[in-house]
């Protein structure tokens, strides 16, 4: 019996980035495309509206409703998993410093945070649910928290831990590292729109604009340590 070939020591072993970070963009773009498609032209009401209107929407388009909701539910697994793979390779590369733990606990918050939002939209397709306006109105405000600003701050720290650690160590270009860094502003700044509701425009800069810095991450970051630049080599050994 032959034995099986080994990867040599300075490969990294895990999942690659650039697939798991598009199932995760595919599941939430989904979503929000499922939604819209299956509400046939119905107006989106947010957690601001009546609760009267929030609780028509929910009766009117469960169908739609409950799709969205596994689907938003369905992208906190590959973003999660991303989170572990990707703090993973930067400890395999060398490095090490708090920036990694900074992005698992940002990473896994925000995982966690779609995940809870997606649970609370899909109980709201159970239609003995929705027959009360104000508990409607409240289980999809705790929704729009957890899938809105819960996941923009876990973002923005994920970002901001693999951004900075990286920009030290030469793992990502310098542009990249800048527009992580942006990201994980937008995703902290997010936070304001608990007191001023205009600043809710971050919410999706942070969710769109890092699924772009997040396939850009995945693509550049190096798999093995062979592929790091001499600067970068110098920086990993000092470590």
């Amino acid at each position: 019996m032959k034995l099986l070939q080994k990867e040599p020591a300075h490969f990294h072993r895990g999942p690659r980035l650039v697939p798991i970070s598009l199932v995760y963009i595919a599941l939430a773009i989904a979503g929000v495309v499922a939604g819209f498609a299956l509400r046939q032209g119905g107006k989106y009401v947010t957690p601001y509206d009546s609760p009267e209107q929030i609780l028509h929407f929910m009766a009117d388009f469960p169908v739609a409703v409950r799709l969205s909701a596994f689907l938003l539910f369905a992208s906190a697994v590959p973003l999660g998993i991303f989170t572990a793979t990707i703090v993973s390779r930067l400890r395999f590369l060398g490095v090490r410093a708090a920036g990694t733990d900074i992005a698992m606990f940002g990473g896994l918050l925000s995982a966690f945070a779609l995940a809870g939002s997606g649970l609370s939209l899909w109980t709201l397709s159970v239609r003995d649910i929705v027959s009360e306006a104000s508990v409607t109105h409240a289980i999809y405000f705790i929704g729009f928290l957890l899938g809105g600003v819960a996941f923009a701050v876990g973002f923005g720290l994920l970002a901001a831990g693999i951004s900075v650690t990286s920009g030290f160590a030469n793992l990502l270009p310098r542009g990249l590292v800048v527009l992580g860094l942006l990201i994980a502003v937008a995703g902290e700044l997010s936070t304001l729109s608990l007191l001023f509701y205009p600043a809710s425009f971050l919410l999706p800069v942070t969710r769109f604009g890092g699924m772009l810095w997040l396939i850009a991450a995945s693509a550049t970051l190096p798999r093995t340590r062979a592929m790091l630049s001499g600067e970068a080599n110098a920086v990993v050994n000092r470590a």
